[in-house]
């Protein structure tokens, strides 16, 4: 199934950008009265009939739709660090969206390499990911924060957990498959520090609002693998 996105979409056309349109028209060679599947980025599914062939602005007529396309029955957010190779960070985005997540928001530390972190091209590969793994809704790509002010929101609810390498006797850290279990939920919340780890003071102020101390197992994982190791416990914790 090849899957076009529409920037709009109003239950009756879906509308193409000159990106896709192009892809649509001049590569892959659809006509109008062509079928293709269109998402909105936002969950559904459009089976169209393509109305307009233009390689600039395509528009497709909606036949039928199904929404919730390629959901996942969990809603997780992932705060992490940004590794000082952007590619590094980038596989990471494609491969959580590949697996299932919601949000991605880059979270500046105090030991981070990298303090500033640009979102576009985070974004197109979020998209692409989408698209090749059938689903519907594109992951929300967040504007960088610190993660001193991602710890002190209150929009952070359900499970809450940090992955970090130092032990603290009074804060014993768990496997993050051991977290999953004991939680009845479906709100899911994980932090994954930089390469050279959270601060003790970020640690203890995540853990002083509500988180979890969680490993992932033994062997020590560069961020962008922690990341999608966390990503992917979540995945077949509910899988």
């Amino acid at each position: 199934m090849e899957l076009f996105y529409a920037y709009k979409a109003d239950g009756e056309l879906c509308h193409l950008d000159p990106e896709e349109s192009n892809h649509c028209v001049r590569v892959l060679r659809h006509r109008a009265g062509d079928s293709i599947e269109v998402i909105d980025g936002e969950g559904t599914l459009y089976h169209c009939i393509l109305a307009d062939d233009s390689a600039k602005g395509a528009s497709a007529r909606v036949v039928s739709s199904e929404p919730g396309f390629g959901a996942h029955p969990y809603r997780l957010t992932v705060g992490c660090c940004p590794t000082k190779n952007n590619e590094r960070f980038e596989w990471f985005v494609e491969k959580a969206t590949e697996l299932g997540i919601d949000k991605i928001v880059p979270i500046i530390g105090d030991r981070s390499e990298r303090k500033v972190y640009k979102t576009d091209r985070a974004r197109r590969i979020a998209l692409s990911a989408t698209k090749q793994s059938l689903k519907a809704r594109i992951p929300e790509i967040a504007e960088p924060v610190s993660v001193r002010s991602f710890i002190d929101s209150d929009a952070v609810d359900g499970l809450k957990l940090i992955a970090y390498c130092f032990e603290d006797e009074a804060h014993p850290r768990i496997s993050i498959r051991e977290a999953l279990q004991s939680f009845e939920g479906t709100e899911i919340t994980v932090l994954i520090g930089p390469e050279g780890d959270f601060s003790d003071v970020e640690a203890r102020s995540a853990i002083g609002r509500g988180y979890k101390p969680v490993h992932l197992g033994q062997s020590r994982l560069r961020t962008e693998t922690a990341a999608v190791t966390a990503v992917e416990a979540v995945y077949l914790h509910f899988m």
